[in-house]
């Protein structure tokens, strides 16, 4: 079977998924509130068919607008938490479309719409849809695996970030990739690279189409960041093949310019790529969540935090805490609080990343860098003002200095504050990795804040703080 015929039995599986908990929301939502009726005779409620036409319509109307929403084209890697935002949203906005639409269909009849019932099918539906979801994605995935439904994928360069995209996928198999090989962007097969990594390489751009035919590839990936946008327009012309997908690794303008406004300066308008600094009401907005949540967090977590404290003073000498200067907002120092994971000489021969296998760790620090239970004592520094719950992670003065010479743009990463954990952080850029990269995570952040941005990094570091390989 065609991989285009089960990428549409997927999609029609899904259909039929979110159908069926959309019905299963709305029996339940009729049962809660049918047991409502025994407790208060006042409330009146018909018998369960004589709601079957809006239950009709709301089926019908949610799915239509999930498709509308393009909730059933083919995402190889949406996170939970989007999924959950983009059901939220189809859900509400098709119910109240069903609302409205069961009105003028069913006026004639003397039935009552009670308003709890929708409430209850409402919530029942956005959580019930999103579960279905989940667990058709982890079957998809296991067939994914399997080797099922795998799309053939050539790669185009054989540079760093061509070997760097092959390495993304052979690390998410349960994204659905095949790759078949490399296609060089000068070279070619028969000359001094036969293979990459264990792959072949095909030939030079030039045999594009032929490779593409002879091994029914069904995307193509051109990683080549460095070429101009006339080289990558050849290739992708050459991708004449109706159904093939492509996608293109950005460039650095692509990637630095990725929100691009327009300024007036007397008439004459300029491009402004780099106005990123949080303004007005949004920072109002994420100081009163930094403060509301780092509250909570310290007087929730005070006996953990007393437990780690008396724990730290019992195994070895030396302070509870760890105080170090760190550069934040505007690059202006202050002093980031952390418990003590190592021992109290750890830096007598000078600063330096922490490693996997750390010998200066203690035994406490390994659990409590594990668990990042080491950082909580920052919710401090959040109360006070001198970080945020999300944004860029703050680095030594020394290190600054040095990134600052090599790292283009690094030193935008103090427009806004430093933060507990960061979109950079939740995508498995901490320690000793690479800085270039956690930059750009970093700026597209910055560049793209909204409070739902904050929730989701949140909510990611809680599910990540217990799996992170990164934290040694």
């Amino acid at each position: 079977m065609k991989n285009n015929r089960i990428r549409a039995l997927f999609a029609i599986g899904l259909m039929i998924t979110d159908a069926v908990m959309i019905a299963l929301a709305f029996l339940f939502a009729y049962v809660i509130r049918y047991e409502s009726t025994k407790i208060d005779p006042n409330i009146q409620l018909g018998s369960f068919t004589d709601y079957a036409g809006l239950l009709i319509v709301q089926v019908v109307a949610i799915v239509i607008v999930l498709f509308a929403s393009r909730l059933y084209h083919l995402v190889r890697a949406v996170s939970r938490i989007d999924e959950f935002y983009a059901v939220f949203g189809a859900v509400s906005i098709g119910t109240m479309m069903s609302v409205a639409i069961s009105t003028l269909l069913f006026k004639s009849l003397e039935l009552d719409f009670p308003r709890v019932l929708i409430v209850y099918a409402w919530i029942l539906t956005i959580v019930l849809v999103t579960l279905g979801r989940w667990l058709y994605h982890a079957i998809q995935s296991r067939l994914h695996m399997r080797g099922v439904g795998r799309d053939r994928v050539l790669i185009v360069g054989t540079g760093d970030i061509g070997q760097l995209v092959l390495d993304k996928i052979k690390g998410s198999p349960h994204l659905g990739y095949q790759v078949i090989g490399f296609v060089s962007k000068n070279g070619n097969g028969n000359g001094d690279m036969t293979e990459l990594l264990g792959l072949p390489v095909l030939g030079r751009a030039e045999d594009l189409p032929r490779q593409i035919d002879q091994h029914q590839i069904d995307e193509v990936i051109i990683a080549l960041p460095e070429a101009s946008h006339g080289e990558i327009l050849d290739l992708i012309s050459k991708c004449s093949k109706a159904d093939l997908s492509i996608k293109v690794f950005p460039d650095v303008f692509q990637i630095i310019a990725n929100q691009v406004s327009i300024d007036d300066l007397g008439g004459l308008p300029l491009l402004s790529i780099r106005d990123v600094r949080l303004r007005g009401w949004r920072v109002t907005v994420k100081r009163l969540m930094d403060v509301a949540f780092s509250g909570i967090g310290l007087i929730l977590a005070s006996p953990l935090l007393f437990l780690i404290a008396v724990a730290i003073k019992l195994e070895s000498p030396g302070s509870v805490f760890y105080a170090q200067e760190r550069m934040g907002l505007d690059a202006n120092p202050f002093m980031m609080i952390k418990f003590r994971s190592m021992r109290q000489d750890a830096e007598a021969s000078g600063p330096g990343w922490t490693r996997p296998n750390d010998p200066r760790r203690t035994r406490l620090g390994r659990l409590l860098r594990k668990l990042n239970f080491d950082e909580l004592p920052q919710l401090i520094n959040v109360l006070i003002g001198d970080m945020s719950l999300v944004g860029p992670r703050p680095e030594r003065p020394m290190y600054v200095e040095q990134f600052r010479r090599s790292v283009p743009r690094y030193m935008e990463r103090h427009k806004e504050k430093a933060g507990m954990t960061g979109w950079a952080q939740v995508n498995g850029l901490r320690g000793d990795t690479s800085i270039i990269e956690r930059t750009k995570y970093d700026l597209w952040y910055i560049e793209n804040w909204s409070l739902l941005l904050d929730f989701k990094i949140l909510i990611r570091q809680v599910f990540r703080g217990f799996t992170d390989r990164n934290a040694y």
